[in-house]
């Protein structure tokens, strides 16, 4: 899989960008707001991508940060929701505005896009808004992840995992088993 691009900006239109490397032309499509983040003609560039294969194509993917490529990767498992209007979705939210959105259940915001109407949004709300974390909210990744997403699976919603996570201290020494064992204890307090 091609995650990651890093080489010259050779052409810049519409909603796509090629970037050489290494004597090899990728044509990436890009969401309005990576674009306008980019350098001019001929000047290096780092792009973090993702490659869909379908039957007829392979189409490269590509965002300013892995942030927004992480929240593109979030919206394509929506129903509804295909990499065209995940892309139009990333042109015209930033990754904190879309997380606001999602996390205030904001359908407004959402139907700003073209392409999304109150149907998708409703469904890009309902789908994500337990997998998309605020600021420094924890999601899915590392110790403290792998405890709440027990914690989910153990019934307690998300503001409960939340709350019993909000006592444990980030330490990366720790086992996930004493982790939970601890998050556990502060359940229901």
């Amino acid at each position: 899989m091609i995650s990651l691009l890093d080489g010259r900006i050779e052409e810049k239109t519409g909603d796509r960008v090629l970037v050489s490397v290494a004597g090899v032309g990728y044509e990436v499509l890009a969401p309005a707001l990576t674009l306008s983040r980019l350098p001019p003609l001929g000047r290096q560039a780092r792009i973090f991508t993702r490659l869909l294969v379908r039957d007829d194509a392979m189409v490269l993917y590509g965002y300013a940060t892995t942030d927004e490529r992480g929240l593109f990767d979030l919206l394509i498992t929506v129903t509804g929701v295909g990499p065209k209007v995940a892309l139009a979705i990333l042109s015209v939210l930033s990754p904190d505005v879309l997380r606001r959105a999602v996390a205030s259940g904001d359908v407004a915001a959402l139907t700003l896009v073209p392409g999304v109407g109150k149907k998708v949004a409703g469904r890009i709300l309902l789908d994500l808004k337990d997998r998309v974390g605020m600021g420094g909210e924890i999601t899915g990744s590392g110790p403290l992840g792998e405890v709440r997403e027990a914690l989910l699976s153990l019934g307690l919603t998300p503001q409960e995992a939340r709350d019993a996570l909000s006592s444990l201290a980030p330490d990366g020494e720790r086992p996930v088993e004493e982790l939970l064992r601890e998050a556990l204890r502060g359940v229901g307090r």
